[in-house]
């Protein structure tokens, strides 16, 4: 009989509960650890991405500053096209031509006396008027103002009109209407002699004092000036005066321009020359000067005329040679001032015939015999367009709109041309913002900033090289007095106090870097500028009496026993010092008075400029350099006390084991050790400093001069930011270049935290192998 053994069921075999819960903890790990590692690329690339973004949307605010005008021509019509019935050649009788602010009216005069109103859109007469008085004279010379409005109209028998055009818009039911007219004053006789007027110049206000001057179909060149004067009484009396200019040029004259003083007249010859006089009411003219235009005879001055302000003379020649020139201080001139050829502009294809100064800045239009028109700005040194609607046919007569923004003109064929201008920007140039430029008013070509002025007549000044100086002026005087105190501190940190205070003192230190900006800059500029004043030499012992006293200091305890050094804590030495520095601070102090009165004459600030001729500021380098260093100190040395703290206890106990002391291992091994470490954290300081807004803002009058002067102020690219920015219109030129400026602080502080980098490197490879 057989015994069947009964196999018991297979049973899986339990997973204990600890290795379950370890594979959950480690499945829980890894999603963590991808999650995280997601978060973090994340984190980088979006930073990555919002840096790129902000750099891409500066470029976009930049790149408009330097693009050309955009001009393009909106209609060309015939002269006999905007004029009605009673013209016989209307193409030979237009003289003169004007646009309204809103390029919708324009007029044409006409020799015969005519003043022909036209729709500029559609091409089409408007109304007419005559001139009245002209007794069967011609109208043979023009004088237009600036907006296009006032015209001064020379007569074949000598005589001048006064021609005042009114658009008279008005709104009505959400449409522009306009009801033109003129008014005429009374004509006055330049020339006694009857001769026809060929050129005229006007400058001055009819009902004050003003100046007209002509040169006359012979050859002569004529002043009318009169001058309102108010007596004792307050009765009012015109004098006027009349000359003829003495014939000294060796040429023919064929241009002329008076400038707004009422004082300068220039004449242009046929050989190449401009003659400087001096015109008043009470003397007769007299002689200053004669400048040469070109280089030969055989070149002439073709057009001169004034761009608003009425400082800047342009010159056009007959090989089509534009060029600017403007009075500068001369002592041996004999007025002081003498015209001086400041820049030549991009030249005409063609002989100039005439210049349209525009009424928004110190741009301008040259016409030339060929029908070619340049588009260009003076103070930038910029051809901004170059346009011309028949190449064959001289321009007679440019009208540039009284916003900049169109032009009319008119050729020798009797055509009309209606041009719209998109020229946003023609005061920017790589030269303007980055080299030197002649200013009108200066002596010398100049590095300046001087965003806005008063009126439409005033220069813009962007350049941005003060303001770069100013940057790095500031940096500099913050880093000489933050990167010692910071890294001394760090070294002594580190390396000879007793690391129970170390614990304290390195928190208190790092808690300095928490003061808000505005805060140092308000107490710098308001509390401690005032005080300074007033102890500058004080401050200046203190900078050489109290490292000597701490060394001395250093001397003597270095001479006390051992066994009395030994009382004290490692590092606690250094408290000693805090009542011997606070009594040299007070010695200096106390002989403040008598320096100033032993070595600088009682004054310090009069002593200064007598001897060196240098201004002495409240608000300067010296307080921004305090107060800025307290700022970046912290940064330096927190960085800097991590980085020696870092190096190997082996170095340094090797080192000590050697027999090299305590100052020896600190400067021959730690210090060579951590100096990519020390590097980096000065090309950090550096970074703080150069960005700084709020202390240099409030600390240093923001005057953007260039001068190395520690007691004087400065501006920063990120102070000017801030100043400028409410006030720049949004897409103006102003706001476009502290855009500029913004990338520029950004190009400083990559090229420098790259540079930083690249050295941090080769010091690590350097002394990696300690």
């Amino acid at each position: 009989m057989s015994l069947e053994v009964k196999q018991p069921p297979e049973t899986k075999a339990r997973t204990p509960i600890y290795q379950t819960e370890s594979k959950i903890r480690l499945r829980t790990r890894m999603l963590l650890e991808k999650w995280a590692r997601w978060v973090i690329t994340s984190g980088g690339l979006a930073v990555i991405a919002s840096i790129v973004a902000i750099l891409v949307y500066i470029a976009i605010e930049i790149w408009p500053l330097f693009q050309p005008a955009e001009v393009k021509l909106v209609k060309s019509m015939s002269v006999r096209n905007v004029v009605g019935d009673g013209f016989d050649n209307p193409a030979d009788n237009a003289i003169a031509l004007g646009l309204d602010d809103n390029q919708e009216i324009g007029f044409t005069v006409f020799e015969n006396g005519f003043v022909q109103f036209f729709s500029v859109l559609e091409g089409t007469p408007r109304e007419r008027f005559s001139i009245e008085g002209l007794q069967n004279e011609k109208i043979t010379s023009v004088w237009q103002s600036l907006d296009g409005k006032d015209l001064i109209l020379g007569t074949s028998r000598g005589q001048t009109f006064e021609v005042a055009i009114d658009y008279n818009s008005e709104f009505f039911e959400g449409e522009r209407s306009y009801q033109p007219e003129i008014s005429v004053n009374a004509g006055m006789t330049v020339d006694p002699t009857g001769k026809a007027l060929e050129k005229l110049t006007f400058a001055g206000d009819s009902d004050e004092s003003m100046a007209i001057a002509a040169i006359t179909e012979d050859r002569r060149v004529l002043v009318f000036l009169q001058e309102k004067e108010e007596s004792f009484l307050g009765e009012a009396e015109i004098v006027s005066a009349q000359y003829e200019i003495p014939p000294k040029w060796s040429g023919q004259p064929q241009s002329i321009a008076i400038d707004a003083s009422i004082k300068n007249l220039y004449i242009g010859t046929n050989d190449g020359k401009i003659y400087h006089w001096n015109v008043s009411i009470e003397d007769k003219p007299e002689f200053v000067s004669v400048a040469r235009v070109s280089k030969g005879d055989e070149v002439g001055v073709t057009a001169l005329d004034f761009l608003i302000g009425s400082r800047t003379l342009m010159v056009g020649e007959s090989d089509g040679g534009v060029s600017s020139w403007f009075l500068v201080r001369d002592s041996t001139a004999v007025t002081g001032w003498r015209l001086t050829r400041i820049r030549d502009m991009e030249p005409n294809p063609a002989a100039v015939t005439m210049f349209a100064p525009s009424a928004r800045g110190k741009g301008f239009i040259s016409g030339d015999k060929e029908g070619n028109l340049l588009l260009q700005y003076s103070t930038s040194n910029r051809k901004l367009a170059e346009f011309g609607s028949d190449k064959a046919s001289a321009i007679e007569f440019v009208n540039f709109a009284p916003k900049a923004n169109g032009a009319l003109t008119l050729n020798s064929e009797g055509h009309l041309s209606h041009w719209k201008i998109d020229n946003p920007h023609p005061e920017s140039s790589f030269k303007a913002f980055f080299g030197k430029v002649w200013y009108e008013g200066y002596p010398k070509p100049e590095y300046v900033w001087q965003s806005t002025g008063g009126s439409d007549d005033f220069e813009p000044k962007l350049s941005l090289v003060p303001l770069i100086f100013g940057s790095l002026k500031g940096t500099l005087y913050a880093l000489i007095i933050a990167i010692p105190l910071a890294i001394l501190g760090a070294i002594f940190t580190s390396q000879f106090m007793h690391p129970s205070w170390r614990n304290y003192v390195k928190p208190t230190v790092e808690i300095m870097a928490a003061l808000p900006s505005v805060i140092l800059g308000f107490l710098a500029g308001l509390w401690l500028a005032p005080i300074i004043e007033d102890i500058v030499p004080a401050v200046l012992l203190m900078s050489m009496f109290i490292p000597v006293l701490i060394l001395v200091c250093s001397i003597i305890w270095r001479q006390i026993p051992q066994r009395f050094r030994n009382r004290f804590r490692m590092g606690a030495e250094s408290l000693l010092l805090v009542p011997i520095i606070v009594l040299g601070i007070w010695v200096c102090l106390e002989l403040n008075a008598s320096l100033e009165q032993w070595l600088f004459g009682g004054d310090f600030q009069v002593w200064l400029f007598d001897s060196s001729k240098l201004p002495y500021d409240q608000r300067n380098a010296l307080v921004v350099g305090i107060a800025m260093g307290f700022a970046v100190i912290p940064i330096i040395y927190t960085i800097s006390e991590d980085a020696l703290s870092n190096v190997p206890k082996a170095l340094v106990s090797g080192s000590l084991a050697l027999g090299a002391t305590r100052w020896q291992t600190a400067i021959r091994v730690v210090f060579p050790t951590a100096a990519a470490g020390i590097f980096s954290a000065i090309m950090i300081g550096f970074g703080r400093a150069v960005g700084e807004t709020m202390i240099v803002l409030m600390a240093t009058g923001n005057t953007p001069i260039m001068d190395w002067n520690i007691f004087n102020g400065f501006r920063t690219l990120s102070a000017n930011i801030a100043v400028e920015i409410p006030e720049a219109p949004v897409g103006g030129t102003l706001y476009r270049v502290l855009f500029l400026s913004a990338f520029l602080l950004f190009v400083i502080t990559f090229l420098v935290n790259t540079l930083a980098e690249l050295v941090r490197q080769r010091l690590r490879e350097r002394y990696q192998k300690l």
